[in-house]
């Protein structure tokens, strides 16, 4: 009942008439930015982010919850319609989706993807707002050894997931360390990597990092490659959506099933994003599903798998961004940055603080209202997403560059700040021409103090004992943990090169 009592405090302060606003403002917002290929929610949550600074934190939170949540559904449409993923996690989607559009018309398949952003977005919110109490508890037992030993485990964990090269990403993730300790050390206060440059004193504005990379880096690179979409063959009047008859769906209950756990579980897991998930699922699917030889056919499992997954994993994110101030995505990252901004440190201290406690539950009801709010919207949606998509890409390219520029100079009426969103685009650019990993580096930069502080703390009072992370249950795991993640990934390229070079000296 207490559960209950608290959820209703938190639709209580949506429905207040600026939170409720945000909230709409945030699922258009989502997907509208979702479905414009190479934008993405990623894209939507940094443009935003600069917009909450003169917010009180509960619509400035609600926003972005709004545009995370709604974005994972938007990029359907032009995968469905335009064989165009809107994201990376869409790809999966693409190999039913748009075969069955092209084989019983658009309407199905949209339906189906529809359908399984719900189911994947309610379940794994409904698993967050069971296990958040329960989860606090367990987290407020922690110590300095035990968070540096998560941090440490979070970061080689997207290490090691976040693309081809594992020096590239080692090196991503070794230079947004070094970006998190410009400035003045917090144990020592003695100045650090600033060269005399007054702007450094105050260390790297996060705002500067994630929109620069995220914001102008994608400009840079939307502009490199010139895409343009064909719409000629796609209109309001062809294109509606269907949903399934609730018999259609039962016939796949067991895919609903293996995706949501699925979903669920990978988005604990930093690291594991949206794409790796919806992969996973689709992976599980064309392994264990009945109709697996049909795949890639156009039916419904093709669609609800990789949909579901990636949609349940957005709310396992926000687990270990809320309870352990460690972001799981990109995405939660931008929403750890905005906490911090207004002076609220996400952890497991964030329920039991009556100052925030509202907050959070506002954050869980925030959540249940844009998928359902998402759902309604994408409905009525396909109108707007034919106009949008004839909009040309040099107008819109330029009017995100024009709010990055803006949400930079906003955040401390400085162009120093501009300067910095300028130069981060740039590596954020040269980041995806050299198959360099973003990620590593933004939440190097985000839980590199926090990782600092907790290892500064544990060897003042071990005296410099680094056996001291492998004293505790707890922290020991999760540093063999963080080991292995890096060691595997590691041996299973070197078993692979073995084995394919002992295979050509049996061919030859």
């Amino acid at each position: 009942m207490e559960l209950l009592h608290n959820l209703g405090i938190g639709f209580a302060h949506i429905f207040q008439a600026a939170d409720f606003l945000m909230l709409l403002v945030g699922i258009l917002v989502g997907m509208a930015v979702s479905i414009m290929p190479g934008l993405g929610f990623v894209m939507g949550v940094v443009l935003a982010l600069p917009f909450t600074y003169k917010m009180q934190i509960e619509p400035a939170i609600i926003l972005l919850t709004a545009i995370y949540f709604s974005g994972t559904y938007g990029g359907a449409f032009t995968t469905i319609l335009y064989k165009i993923p809107g994201e990376p996690n869409d790809v999966p989607l693409l190999w039913d989706g748009y075969t069955m559009a092209r084989t019983e018309g658009p309407a199905k398949p949209l339906g189906w993807a529809l359908i399984a952003a719900l189911v994947g977005g309610l379940v794994s919110s409904v698993v967050m707002v069971l296990l958040a109490e329960p989860l606090t508890a367990v987290a407020l037992k922690f110590t300095a050894e035990d968070y540096f030993a998560a941090i440490f485990f979070g970061l080689t964990t997207v290490v090691s997931l976040a693309g081809k090269s594992l020096i590239n990403a080692v090196i991503s993730l070794c230079l947004g360390l070094l970006v998190a300790s410009i400035g003045v050390d917090s144990t020592y206060g003695a100045s650090r990597f600033t060269f005399g440059i007054p702007m450094l004193g105050d260390g790297v504005q996060l705002v500067a990092i994630l929109v620069g990379m995220y914001g102008l880096g994608e400009v840079f690179k939307r502009v490199g490659q010139g895409l343009v979409l064909d719409t000629s063959h796609v209109s309001k009047k062809t294109v509606k959506t269907h949903f399934p008859s609730f018999k259609e769906v039962w016939k796949i209950k067991g895919t609903i099933l293996r995706s949501s756990v699925i979903g669920t579980l990978l988005g604990v897991v930093p690291g594991a994003g949206a794409t790796i998930t919806s992969f996973i699922c689709y992976g599980t699917e064309r392994q264990y599903g009945p109709r697996r030889a049909k795949l890639g056919t156009g039916i419904p499992e093709g669609i609800v798998a990789p949909q579901i997954g990636s949609t349940a994993s957005v709310a396992g994110h926000m687990i270990p961004m809320l309870l352990l101030g460690i972001p799981g995505s990109a995405a939660t990252a931008v929403i750890l940055a905005a906490f911090l901004l207004h002076g609220v440190q996400p952890g497991p201290m964030l329920l039991t603080n009556p100052a925030s406690h509202d907050v959070v539950y506002t954050i869980f009801a925030s959540m249940f209202a844009s998928i359902i709010g998402m759902c309604i919207f994408g409905f009525f949606w396909i109108g707007l997403v034919v106009k949008v998509l004839t909009i040309p890409q040099s107008i819109l390219n330029t009017i995100v560059v024009l709010f990055c520029l803006v949400g930079a100079y906003a955040n401390r009426n400085s162009l120093q700040d501009v300067w910095m969103i300028v130069i981060f685009g740039v590596m954020g650019y040269l980041f995806e021409k050299l198959d360099f990993p973003i990620a590593p580096l933004v939440l190097g930069a985000i839980l590199g103090p926090i990782g600092e502080s907790s290892f500064m703390r544990s060897m003042i009072v071990s005296h410099n004992d680094w056996t001291v992370f492998f004293r505790q249950p707890l922290s020991g795991v999760l540093m063999v943990a963080a080991f292995f993640s890096i060691l595997y990934p590691v041996a299973k390229q070197n078993i692979a090169f073995l084995r394919k070079k002992k295979s050509n000296r049996k061919a030859l």
